[in-house]
Order: structure tokens, then C-alpha cells, then sequence
């Protein structure tokens, strides 16, 4: 099964995440099929927090893929901002 997830990367104390699609068997930071976006929970006024390739997760979202729990909430909310 293909789920769409988060990798976290960043410093120590400094998380920042990228949103990719994975087999669900892989580990956390393990290999994955394709990047598509970030979530950075730090971010400052100045710099971006969030960005989705929305027609990339729409397309495997088709496929059959399921997001996780956070990973929806985040897609929610950068649907959001977009049409704000």
C-alpha cells in the first residue's frame, strides 16, 4: 500500500518535514517513490511553512494512496491558505 507521509529532517530541536509518498513497508527516512511538498512548523513570518504539489497528491490520491492523519490536516490547510 502507497501512503502519503512525512520525513523528518532538519537539525536537532529544528524539525522540518518533507511530505512524500512512500510504500508503507519502507522505513520513516527510507526510500520513497516521490517528493511532494514541505512542512516546516518553525518557520518565521518571513519564510514559507507549508507548499504542496496539489495536482501531484491529487494524482495519487487517484492511484490509491492514503495520507496520514497529520498529512491530511496539512493538505487541508494548505487548500486553505490557497483559496484565501
Amino acid at each position: 500500500m502507497v501512503t502519503i507521509r512525512l520525513a523528518r529532517g532538519g537539525a536537532k530541536k529544528r524539525p522540518y518535514y518533507k511530505i512524500i509518498v512512500a510504500d508503507r513497508r519502507r522505513a520513516t527516512n527510507g526510500k520513497f517513490i516521490e517528493h511532494v511538498g514541505f512542512y516546516n512548523p518553525l518557520a518565521t513570518a518571513k519564510e514559507e511553512k507549508i507548499r504542496v504539489d496539489n495536482e501531484r497528491v491529487q494524482y495519487w490520491l487517484s492511484k490509491g494512496a492514503q495520507p496520514t492523519e497529520r498529512v491530511a490536516a496539512l493538505l487541508k490547510q494548505a487548500t486553505a491558505a490557497v483559496t484565501a
